[in-house]
């Protein structure tokens, strides 16, 4: 099986652990996954509110770039994720702004087709790898284990092509196969707060401490992700949401470092020191 990847701005950067991970557990899959050659990033929704149709064109690069390299694109980043599956529906959609954009895209010499497809790395794994090859990779289950699987606003919102909009089940699916156990609760895709953290502070803390509070009361040690932001939101303001509200102490890991755990690899390999709020102390009473 192979791929092609794009791993957008946030896995470079403040999500790198994700990228660690989600490498080191397709190698041991033998799932290859090569690098989209000189992308750009997707805009996330700032190109949006700027300008629509160089918004598209941006983010249409990326799939053209794709399509002149054939092959899926796997995007692990939610918004990355979001982004170019927005720009693929409406370049199918939207005639006028298609000519506009794949007019853009060949005066810099790429050719837009709409043959590219987009992927999610959880799609990937339940769906093309499978999950009894997965269960065959686990060398150390994280039996006793409880995990709040939490999804995040955009990985099924708009485009659920993958999973159930209201009840995704395919991250549950892959805790269970690493051996641990998914906790039962009704906040696995209700918003952590986006970029509120950091504009509108005390609405967003508060998105984010209802998360945290509720993955604490249904007896979570940590919960699993497969979003950067919602990663970061969790993770990095918790001394924030202590002084406001309370001390949660929740470890926030992707759901790739808990495969990867599973499977036998190592910490540092899948960058599990990365974590703000340490899970050190969790994954030692496995």
């Amino acid at each position: 099986m192979k791929y092609q990847y794009f791993p957008g701005c946030s896995l470079k950067g403040m999500g790198k652990a994700y990228e660690e991970s989600f490498l080191a557990v397709s190698r041991a899959l033998g799932v290859e996954v090569k690098e989209l050659e000189d992308w750009n990033c997707c805009g996330a929704t700032a190109y949006m509110s700027v300008d629509e149709t160089k918004s598209y064109a941006l983010a249409g690069r990326n799939l053209a770039i794709a399509e002149r390299n054939a092959g899926d694109v796997i995007a692990p980043c939610s918004a990355c994720y979001l982004v170019l599956n927005k720009t693929m529906n409406g370049l199918k959609e939207h005639t006028e702004l298609n000519r506009k954009v794949t007019g853009a895209l060949k005066s810099a010499g790429l050719d837009y087709k709409g043959t590219a497809k987009v992927r999610h790395p959880l799609d990937v794994l339940v769906n093309d790898v499978g999950l009894e090859k997965i269960k065959k990779h686990v060398k150390a289950p994280l039996s006793g284990m409880k995990f709040a699987a939490y999804y995040g606003c955009q990985v099924v919102r708009p485009y659920a092509t993958f999973d159930d909009q209201d009840e995704p089940v395919t991250m549950d699916k892959l805790i269970a196969a690493a051996g641990a156990e998914c906790v039962t609760w009704p906040l696995k895709t209700r918003c952590c707060g986006g970029s509120l953290t950091g504009t509108v502070p005390e609405a967003g803390l508060r998105l984010a401490y209802i998360i945290l509070k509720e993955a604490k009361k249904r007896g979570a040690q940590a919960i699993v992700t497969p979003c950067p932001l919602c990663q970061f939101n969790l993770d990095g303001y918790q001394d924030q949401i202590a002084a406001k509200y309370e001390r949660i102490d929740m470890p926030v890991l992707y759901f790739t470092q808990v495969l990867g755990l599973a499977m036998g690899l190592s910490a540092s390999e899948l960058g599990i020191k990365r974590g703000i709020i340490s899970a050190e102390a969790v994954l030692a009473g496995r």
